[in-house]
């Protein structure tokens, strides 16, 4: 078995396309046009991986997506772990914990401080025993009306000690999925609401950024009217207005926030100081 770097040029995408559409024949969002936005056309970079070979088959791939955190009191250059993929035949031969620690080994090669990721009840157990992950915190769910009644968004982020930071282009990059587009609305002056469709009917996904220092993003249409689901942490875990928890026996699985340190010395992350929204990984 050979393990290689990920690549994300055209010829590598159709085969992990072909990949996917095998082990996960019921998704129907890994298209060529969404590995394309997801692989090579992030501003943050290229995503971090690895894939195992079996002579001309591809047996299994890991990828991870570059962004950045603050975390630790500097903001850090960082993964998020994403897509995962082996084959029927090759499962249960330990490809996805080879690929993963080729991964984070390479990760820190290439400068990145540590990664984080979503993980639901059945893959949390793998990534804290076998790969050292923190587990952080379970995320939050909320429904509701109208915005999360935060007066100052940016004196509200800055509270937190961890968060992700987006410039204005990741942004845009990260609204323009061609899988689930995200559209921003300005609630006012330096405070954005970002929303997507859930699947479910009439119900949006809702989170709400500061202006990144960078520059302004494009804002694409007004915020959606009807229910709004939160899916995140905020720090202290304030909620307002009008959200209420949802409680755990109607959600479909627990989702929770796990972290790996590779080069920040930050072992342990207080969950109360957080703020993280759907909009920094890949629910919606």
């Amino acid at each position: 078995m050979k393990i290689a770097e990920t690549r994300a040029d055209e010829a590598a995408l159709v085969q992990y396309v072909a990949l996917f559409a095998e082990c996960f024949p019921a998704a129907t969002h890994y298209t060529i046009e969404y590995l394309r936005w997801l692989y090579a056309a992030n501003p943050a970079g290229t995503v971090v991986g690895f894939d195992a070979w079996d002579d001309d088959t591809l047996a299994a791939h890991y990828v991870c997506v570059p962004a950045r955190v603050f975390v630790g009191g500097r903001i850090r250059r960082t993964l998020l772990s994403l897509n995962t993929a082996t084959r029927p035949a090759y499962q249960g031969k330990g490809l996805f914990t080879k690929l993963a620690a080729a991964t984070y080994e390479g990760a820190k090669a290439k400068g990145f401080e540590c990664v984080y990721g979503v993980a639901n009840a059945n893959s949390t157990p793998g990534f804290v025993r076998k790969l050292g992950f923190q587990l952080v915190t379970p995320l939050d769910a909320f429904v509701g009306l109208g915005t999360l009644g935060i007066d100052d968004i940016h004196a509200f982020s800055a509270r937190a000690a961890w968060r992700r930071e987006w410039s204005a282009d990741e942004l845009n990059w990260r609204c323009a999925s061609p899988a689930n587009a995200v559209s921003l609305s300005e609630v006012r002056p330096g405070h954005y609401g970002a929303a997507a469709p859930t699947g479910r009917f009439g119900i949006q996904a809702w989170g709400e950024i500061p202006t990144p220092a960078s520059g302004t993003p494009n804002a694409t249409r007004a915020a959606p009217l009807g229910p709004r689901l939160f899916l995140g942490l905020t720090p202290g875990g304030d909620r307002r207005r009008l959200y209420a928890r949802i409680p755990d026996r109607l959600r479909p699985s627990p989702l929770n926030l796990i972290f790996l340190d590779l080069a920040t010395g930050v072992r342990d992350i207080d969950p109360r100081s957080i703020f993280f929204t759907f909009l920094d990984f890949d629910a919606y």
